[in-house]
């Protein structure tokens, strides 16, 4: 499970049910239930307010930090912005597309598509790549600056 014990956990240290949560992101509860069990993958755009809803970082929900949240958090920045950032990290590592690209089982023109800003990139390549790598999923966000390896 990649995310779902810790929003179970955030949701219930707030008393925070789970319909309340739909209702914020504008989703039948049946549907967000699905996501929060992880049956179906949440796409990163309602995992991201599902964070700003829970005050948390994505990093946490992700089990990458026992820290619930940073300090100077923000909200993620859009799509363009995040694949920007993504280009960054990726050559400031001297990784090639065709490298991450092999990596995720995707093709180069995916990722081509997530640095243009084309696509939001999707959850569980974002998590692949934080996990390989070891970097921050709030950092390539442009939740936070600091890229934070773990």
């Amino acid at each position: 499970m990649i995310y779902s014990e810790r929003i179970r956990d955030l949701r219930g240290y707030e008393a925070i049910k789970q319909a309340e949560v739909a209702r914020y992101l504008d989703l039948n509860p049946v549907v967000y239930g699905h996501f929060e069990r992880e049956e179906t993958i949440m796409p990163l755009k309602y995992l991201i307010k599902v964070c700003y809803y829970l005050n948390c970082s994505l990093d946490y929900i992700f089990g990458f930090t026992s820290d619930v949240k940073y300090d100077n958090m923000r909200e993620a920045s859009d799509k363009v912005k995040v694949g920007v950032r993504l280009k960054e990290w990726r050559k400031e590592n001297k990784i090639t597309q065709e490298k991450l690209a092999e990596y995720l089982h995707t093709n180069r023109s995916l990722l081509s598509n997530y640095e243009k800003g084309i696509y939001l990139i999707s959850t569980s390549f974002l998590y692949m790549i934080c996990k390989k790598y070891k970097v921050s999923a709030d950092y390539l966000l442009g939740r936070i600056d600091n890229p934070k390896y773990f």
